[in-house]
């Protein structure tokens, strides 16, 4: 009965930004690891960004190709987590999707397209 809803994406030029949320739905939900994901016609599904909830606080970590670009964030109020895209590039086209540590959530993602 939890899904996770994805929402924001676009068509954006290069250089251009956008958030992405998402947001739980259903029976209360608490995240603990939430990862946003990417994935292109004839790609690989790539993990390009996560953050986990401890008691300090939150770790995130990014893939390579995302840094100093990307930024992900929650606020566990709205149970929603978000992901800050800048600068974006063409090849950051891809379907977006968030998902837990345990992959159990997939829905239907939301497109991100970035033109040239």
């Amino acid at each position: 009965q939890v899904h996770l809803v994805e929402s924001g994406g676009g068509l954006v030029q290069a250089g251009g930004s956008l958030r992405l949320s998402c947001a739980a739905s259903g029976i209360p939900f608490r995240f603990n690891t939430i990862g946003w994901y990417r994935q292109a016609p004839g790609k690989q599904r790539e993990l390009v960004a996560s953050i986990t909830s401890v008691t300090s606080g939150s770790i995130t970590d990014y893939a390579d190709s995302v840094k100093g670009r990307f930024t992900i964030s929650r606020d566990n109020g709205k149970n929603t987590v978000y992901l800050q895209m800048n600068s974006l590039k063409p090849e950051d086209t891809a379907v977006y999707y968030c998902n837990n540590a345990r992959n159990d959530y997939w829905g239907q993602g939301t497109q991100v397209t970035v033109s040239s």
